[in-house]
């Protein structure tokens, strides 16, 4: 058993005959009451979103979780393929499981978290960061550095991003992975 004081991202617990991953949780101690935690949950099996609030010191029941490393390979359509990189073998996943499947290319390494108790996957933890090529976007104008303007491109993965004026198709850029947001380009 846990108690509020053990929130952190990334832990995963048992609530209301599923399990959830917090994803976001704030500590709020107001002037007057008892102190609470606001916190926000995300199902390991339907992905839907929810906010709590739990009153501090409220027990909590986590789940044992043992993390892997795994190496993305195919989507087929309904499901993900994963391999696992210490015995090879092979697993699949719901795009439900996944944060933001539209960013993960072929042989990008991801964490996956599974349940220690019956082995099932619980959720895929993407790297912060993730390096793909431009296949589509307007040309970009030169001189056009100064401003915050951005403008769509597509991504190798099929993904759309906002990226800056002066990025051009071939170009390589480096995406964050949580927003799905344009970080940097990259130089070979």
């Amino acid at each position: 058993m846990a108690t509020t004081s053990d929130i952190r991202n990334g832990l995963c617990i048992r609530y209301n005959n599923d399990i959830y991953k917090i994803i976001e949780f704030l500590h709020v101690k107001p002037g007057k009451g008892p102190a609470f935690v606001r916190t926000k949950l995300k199902s390991v099996t339907n992905g839907k979103v929810i906010d709590n609030t739990f009153s501090a010191g409220h027990k909590l029941e986590d789940v044992r979780v043992e993390t892997h490393k795994f190496q993305y390979l195919y989507n087929d359509g309904e499901f993900y393929h994963f391999m696992n990189e210490a015995d090879y073998t092979q697993i699949r996943l719901l795009e439900a499981a996944l944060d933001r499947p539209d960013l993960l290319k072929e042989g990008e390494v991801v964490t996956i978290q599974i349940n220690s108790e019956d082995n099932m996957p619980l959720s895929v933890d993407m790297p912060a960061t993730v390096i793909l090529e431009i296949t589509a976007t307007e040309p970009g104008v030169k001189g056009n550095t100064a401003t915050n303007a951005t403008k769509p491109a597509t991504v190798e993965t099929g993904a759309t991003v906002n990226v800056p004026l002066f990025i051009n198709e071939g170009d390589k850029i480096k995406v964050e992975t949580e927003k799905g947001t344009y970080k940097e380009r990259v130089k070979e």
